[in-house]
């Protein structure tokens, strides 16, 4: 069947159009008449008579055709014209009755009593749903119409559920969870930590298609959690000590998927897949410690552990599921106050960072770093001491399909004590790298965090001085299989004694292991010897993390330098057993010596799978100098 498109006003421009010609060519035919239709001789001889005869023939006889001609046209544009009129005649009779109809199909959909007591029009989409309020879409219309999308939640709500269609439409999208709040701010003076993040809402469902023909609505996605909140920073008034961060909130689950029904289900119709699932909220950075000029300085809180994170809601059937989020960062320690007392001062020791929010089905969230210990500087007549402390420990990966990274740990804080009679700094160790999370379905560990480096110290009486440099700390060992890498070892911190009359350089504590199985052993300090003269000593590097079956092992930390004479360098780390071999050895320290003194560098640190530490450079100057840098650590096994 063919089709045909009539414009009224087009066919009547073009009946005008032909008016005109017929005009012209009238007027042309009338002029030309004459002369043709009435041909002179050329003489009065018979011949001429008889040529003007034939062409005054011809003459008239094209006249008769033109007049023909000219009643066909004429009946032509009037019949166009008339037509043109017609088109126009019934366009305008139908105009009401169609106006009528479409008025009363508006009724139907949007004032029909129906709508009024089913809730669904007869024709029509439903209306969307408020945004943060988490209400749900409109239903579609019982014939024709989509379902309305729900409206997003309010902070920590739910999210709406779509609407569904009946017969003709698709469902609508659910709302998206909202979010969770951040949790309040810890008070050092009550000892209040942070509060915890809110938990996000879950999504809401997806709305179903419609009978006969249409797709179910997706899952709206779950809301993030809340941060923690921070924990409150120590002063000299209401707290020196800082207080933990607050826990992160857990994401919400997505909203499931919209179903496609009936007959639409069985041939062709599509249903919705599920919603996101929410990330997990950040756990809350810990308060610092309070600097202080008299007593002990304050200590750092730990950060909060970070949310877990929200389920991938389910898809209808024959569609995916919603991807889960990933668990929440663990917050960061707090650092340790700085203290300036005049004598036996204790700097504060910095937070351990919190572990990582876990992920059922997605990846575990990193762990926080630790903090930084403070340091402290001390001075006076008599004996004085001056002890830094050591590093916070960094947090642990979260569990997850793919595990996530430990957090880093913390420097150790230095030292450096003056005195008239003896003078005693003690340089605290690094803290240890957290361990990697676990996989919990098929993927990889996450990876050990770095151990923390060693403090410095100085420690002067008179003309008599000792200094010596923490080690650094050793590299965490690599992801594999289903278990997370332990992390490096702490570097060992430096520490000095002097006399008026001798000089003692002591040994430095241990930096702190790496978290989890195999972390690697913390480097240790210079090593005791007494001197008269210049002198100086470093603490050893921390080793390397260890690693599990497939995992490279981290590596070694450098050993300390010691006025220029450089420390050992760092064992590298061996790939995991049975896969392949150990790591190297560490270096030993480089030493220095002139004027009859001894000197004599750290022991590189032997290696497991993890590296071993280098060994601490040694300068020694003058006679009955005495002087040992520090042992590297060894590496995790």
């Amino acid at each position: 069947m063919s089709y045909m498109v009539a414009i009224p006003d087009f066919l009547a421009s073009a009946a005008s159009d032909l008016e005109v010609i017929d005009s012209a060519l009238s007027a042309a035919h009338a002029a030309a008449a004459a002369p043709i239709t009435a041909v002179a001789a050329a003489a009065e001889d018979e011949v001429s008579a008889a040529i003007a005869s034939l062409l005054s023939g011809h003459g008239q006889a094209f006249q008769a055709l033109r007049a023909q001609a000219a009643a066909f046209h004429a009946e032509f544009a009037s019949t166009l014209a008339a037509s043109g009129a017609g088109y126009a005649a019934v366009e305008a009779a139908n105009a009401s009755p169609l106006a009528a109809l479409v008025a009363g199909a508006q009724k139907l959909a949007v004032f029909s009593p129906v709508a009024a007591a089913t809730g669904r029009p007869i024709v029509g989409n439903g209306a969307n749903g408020k945004a943060g309020t988490g209400q749900n879409g409109g239903d579609g219309g019982w014939l024709f119409g989509n379902g309305g999308a729900g409206g997003s939640g309010a902070p920590g709500q739910p999210g709406g559920k779509g609407g569904d269609a009946f017969l003709f439409g698709s469902g609508g999208r659910g709302g998206a969870g909202g979010a969770g709040v951040t949790g309040t701010t810890g008070n050092a003076g009550t000892s209040t930590p942070g509060g915890p993040g809110g938990n996000g809402g879950a999504g809401g469902a997806g709305g179903n298609g419609g009978l006969l023909h249409g797709n179910g609505g997706a899952g709206g996605a779950g809301g993030a959690g809340g941060l923690g909140g921070a924990g409150g920073a120590g002063n000299a008034l209401a707290g020196v000590n800082g207080t933990n961060g607050g826990l992160g909130g857990n994401g919400g689950v997505g909203g499931s998927g919209g179903q496609a029904e009936g007959l639409s289900g069985l041939l062709g119709g599509h249903a919705g897949g599920g919603g996101a699932g929410g990330q997990g909220g950040a756990g809350g950075q810990g308060g610092h410690g309070a600097d202080v000029d008299t007593g002990s300085a304050g200590h750092g809180g730990n950060g909060g552990n970070g949310g877990a994170a929200g389920l991938g809601g389910a898809g209808g059937t024959g569609a995916s599921a919603g991807a889960a989020g990933t668990g929440g960062t663990g917050g960061n320690g707090g650092d340790g106050g700085n203290d300036t007392a005049s004598s036996g001062g204790v700097a504060g020791f910095g937070g351990a960072g919190g572990t990582g929010g876990s992920s059922a089905a997605g990846i575990g969230g990193t762990g926080g770093n630790g903090g930084n210990s403070g340091n402290t500087t001390s001075s006076g007549t008599g004996v004085v001491a001056a002890e830094g402390l050591q590093g916070g420990n960094g947090g642990n990966g979260g569990n997850g399909v793919t595990g996530g990274n430990g957090g880093n740990g913390g420097n150790g804080g230095s030292a450096s004590g003056t005195g008239t009679t003896d003078a005693i700094s003690i340089a605290g160790g690094g803290g240890g790298g957290g361990h990697g999370g676990n996989s919990t379905g098929g993927g990889a560990g996450g990876n050990g965090g770095q151990g923390g480096n060693g403090g410095g110290v100085a420690a002067t009486v008179g003309s008599a001085s000792v200094s010596g440099n923490g080690g650094a700390g050793g590299g965490g060992g690599a992801a594999a299989g289903a278990t997370g890498g332990p992390g490096g070892g702490g570097g060992g911190g430096a520490a000095a004694d002097v006399t008026t009359t001798t000089a003692t350089s002591g040994g430095g504590f241990d930096g702190a292991n790496g978290l989890g199985t195999g972390g690697g052993v913390g480097g240790d300090g210079g090593q005791p010897a007494a001197a008269v003269g210049g002198r100086d000593a470093a603490g050893g590097g921390g080793g390397g993390g260890g690693a599990i079956a497939g995992g490279a092992g981290g590596a070694g930390g450098q050993g300390g330098s010691a006025q220029g004479v450089a420390g050992g360098a760092s064992g590298t780390g061996g790939t995991g057993q049975p896969v392949g071999g150990a790591g190297t050895d560490g270096a030993d320290g480089k030493s220095f010596a002139s004027g009859g003194a001894t000197a004599t560098g750290g022991s590189g640190g032997s290696a497991n799978i993890g590296g071993g530490g280098g060994g601490g450079g040694a300068f020694g100057s003058g006679g009955g100098t005495t002087v040992h840098g520090g042992d590297g650590g060894a590496g995790g096994p």
